[in-house]
């Protein structure tokens, strides 16, 4: 049997990737300009497990949610104890916060993640069952400005990567008192509708109707479409700080628009939740999104912080990218790609001696190991992005040279060994 890797899984290459979004390189310049984002905006990095308690997330995302209903990966560990790959990263954080007992720090706390997630779903253009997000989480200040902030950096986020055909869609879940008169008029609407719903809508009925909202049945939404907007039920608190944040971010020029049917899929949202969207990911246009979620940490037996983040996928952003044609091409640092030639074990030995020798001096070196003739190796310097080549052969050894060519230009010239340093760093970093 042909081993295989496992679907909706994809690797990450550092060359020979069949599409272009699995070049690593893209990924480590992505990562790069989202730390750098989060350092300016005053976010620190937190690492979770990638897998935690199974309870963990059906009480932090909601038992009616599509992630606990449908795409969880759980299972049994020795002990008999439920565990779940985490499908987000929000409730692994919210756990390690009350564990870690951050809240005793004081102040507002800003933090920021990198890494896998997982959910069972039907693997499709921009969706994988292993898949990769960056997410923040500002816990500790309930006030309409963090809320404009947490947007803001979002939306740098994709303006810094000069993505286009974007919208961020905004809207109010409201409180408590909100969703109560909403679900109320929903349902009453939502009735006479009923055997024209999907399925998965109808159940929803009966369990956590807000959640037909977020339905993505064509049918479904066009129903949706006509019926009451959770804006006219808003109580007077919640509509007041709605329209604090629409003017926090009218003060900062972050254009939006306003969507009454974004409810997001998880459960503990409430009053503001966004999301930013792009023409260029087919059914799947979410690249990411939001929202407060005032309540959860207290939920999980912690202090009853306020909070609000968001959460927006590696891959989706890649894809983007690539599709608008402003992926960024890979630059790499010069390298010395040395090819022992002639009498093979000395040549190779020394070789190996002068690329140890630029690596101890911070050039970029690599040796030939394997190729009997000059073109192979050339061929292999050329795949691992070399700037040059260095032949050190019978005749090189007798005269203490070696033969440097730049493959670009095939400029060629003969260096001394002892002087092999200082010209190297001259020509290459000058």
């Amino acid at each position: 049997m042909e081993l295989q890797i496992p679907k909706g899984t994809f690797d990450l290459l550092p060359y020979g990737a069949d599409e272009p979004w699995k070049q690593i390189f893209l990924w480590q310049k992505l990562e790069e300009i989202l730390r750098k984002l989060c350092q300016e905006y005053g976010y620190q990095e937190i690492r979770t497990p990638i897998y935690e308690r199974t309870e963990l997330f059906t009480r932090g995302v909601g038992d009616t949610s599509d992630i606990v209903t449908k795409e969880m990966f759980s299972f049994e560990d020795k002990g008999g104890r439920s565990l779940t790959l985490r499908p987000e990263a929000t409730a692994s954080t919210m756990r390690s916060f009350i564990e870690n007992r951050l809240a005793n720090l004081g102040g507002v706390h800003k933090l920021f993640y990198i890494g896998p997630m997982f959910r069972h779903e039907r693997p499709q253009s921009g969706r994988y069952r292993q898949f990769h997000q960056f997410g923040i989480e500002a816990i500790g200040a309930r006030v309409p400005e963090q809320d404009a902030e947490v947007i803001d950096l979002l939306y740098q986020l994709v303006q810094r990567l000069g993505l286009k055909n974007l919208k961020v869609r905004l809207n109010s879940v409201g409180d408590v008192q909100s969703r109560e008169a909403f679900r109320d008029a929903f349902l009453s609407y939502l009735t006479p509708h009923l055997k024209a719903l999907s399925e998965e809508s109808r159940e929803r009925f009966e369990k956590n109707p807000l959640r037909i909202l977020d339905s993505k049945n064509p049918q479904d939404r066009e129903i949706v479409a006509k019926g009451p907007s959770i804006l006219h039920y808003l109580s007077s608190e919640a509509k007041a700080y709605f329209q604090a944040v629409c003017q926090a971010l009218d003060l900062i020029s972050i254009p939006y628009e306003i969507d009454d049917k974004i409810v997001r899929g998880l459960d503990y949202y409430n009053h503001t939740v966004f999301e930013v969207t792009t023409e260029n990911l087919g059914a799947q246009n979410a690249i990411g999104g939001g929202g407060r979620y005032d309540g959860l940490i207290g939920q999980f037996g912690g202090p009853d912080l306020p909070g609000v983040g968001f959460a927006v996928g590696l891959e989706r952003l890649i894809q983007v990218m690539i599709a608008q044609n402003i992926a960024p091409k890979e630059t790499l640092p010069p390298t010395l790609y040395f090819i022992p030639m002639g009498q093979e074990e000395k040549a190779r030995a020394h070789c190996f001696s002068a690329a140890t020798l630029c690596r101890h001096h911070h050039i970029s070196a690599a040796v030939e190991f394997q190729a009997k003739k000059i073109p192979a190796a050339i061929q292999n310097a050329t795949r691992t992005g070399a700037s040059y080549i260095a032949i050190m052969g019978s005749d090189e050894l007798k005269k203490g040279v070696i033969q440097l060519k730049h493959l670009v230009d095939r400029e060629q010239r003969e260096i001394l060994l002892d002087q092999l340093i200082p010209v190297l760093k001259e020509m290459l970093y000058a």
